[in-house]
């Protein structure tokens, strides 16, 4: 049995000891990891027709929404042209109002000289027929309604500007979807499709690999399936050809496969990278370093 004071003094060496780093504070080195797209677009016709001049190569480096070709958009635009002409007319229309004052006026008149009438035939009984009153009424109330119908038709001009305007928004959409452009930054690495090819709606055209963010895909010992391992950051480090010091991209670990290889007790994983400069490329061999949690 061990005596008080040997116990005490036992306890205090296991405080002095320094604690075993867990998974989720140390670092851990991947030797080597090799670096895929993180995106591979198939890029597809909206529209039939026959392409026209690739404004690209094969092996261009390109930016999102940038132009590649487009498709024979002659009579699209055309009908761009009329949808326009026919907007103008209705705007032009929809802000004339020159009926509406027109019979505005009318019916100030009308109004007047039945007020006028009215009066005088109170005053003077035989000097206005009745009549002349209904006949000045008739005026009027004609007057009030020619009014109402101007104003109608204003509105109605109106709201055929919002139809043409419509209309003219999807002329110009249809003269966007013969526009075949970039979904990403990246590569083109394959063109599918050439000059004066007819191409059908969905049909792939070019093959572009995004290289703003790629993934380094390695594998860990088994042992560290236990961490937590997802949205840890990571820092790739890649060697120059001169021998000289690494140069590091920064990023963090997206994905770990679930199930260990029986073969090699090796734990597959990929992080994303971040490759703004797009100096790094798929295909390309690097190491990795994993870092704990809330290291940069």
């Amino acid at each position: 049995m061990l005596s008080p004071k040997f116990r005490w003094m036992l306890s205090l060496a296991c405080l002095m000891l320094p604690a075993a780093p867990t998974l989720g504070q140390e670092e851990l080195l991947v030797d080597s990891v090799l670096l895929a797209a993180l995106e591979e677009i198939e890029i597809p016709a909206r529209q039939s027709g026959a392409l026209l001049e690739w404004a690209v190569a094969e092996g261009a480096t390109v930016t999102a929404d940038q132009l590649l070709t487009r498709i024979d958009d002659t009579e699209a635009r055309l009908e761009l042209d009329r949808a326009q002409i026919e907007l103008d007319n209705a705007r032009r229309n929809a802000e004339n109002d020159v009926k509406l004052r027109v019979a505005e006026a009318a019916a100030e008149v009308a109004a007047a000289e039945l007020r006028r009438a009215v009066e005088a035939h109170k005053q003077y009984p035989n000097s206005v027929s009745e009549a002349e009153l209904d006949h000045l009424r008739l005026a009027a109330d004609h007057a009030k309604l020619q009014v109402e119908q101007a104003r109608y038709d204003l509105q109605t001009a109106q709201l055929a500007l919002r139809l043409h305007e419509n209309a003219r928004q999807q002329a110009e959409r249809l003269v966007d979807r013969h526009r075949i452009a970039a979904p990403a930054s990246g590569r083109i690495v394959q063109i599918l499709r050439r000059r004066g090819e007819w191409v059908e709606p969905g049909q792939p055209v070019a093959r572009v690999l995004g290289q703003e963010r790629l993934k380094a895909v390695g594998h860990l010992d088994a042992r560290h399936a236990a961490a937590d391992l997802t949205g840890r950051p990571v820092r790739l480090r890649v060697q120059t050809v001169d021998d000289g010091p690494p140069v590091e991209f920064a990023g963090k670990i997206t994905f770990v496969h679930s199930e260990i290889n029986p073969v090699t007790e090796q734990l597959d994983f990929w992080a994303e990278i971040v490759n703004p400069d797009l100096a790094l490329r798929p295909g390309q061999k690097a190491s990795l370093v994993i870092l704990a949690r809330g290291d940069r």
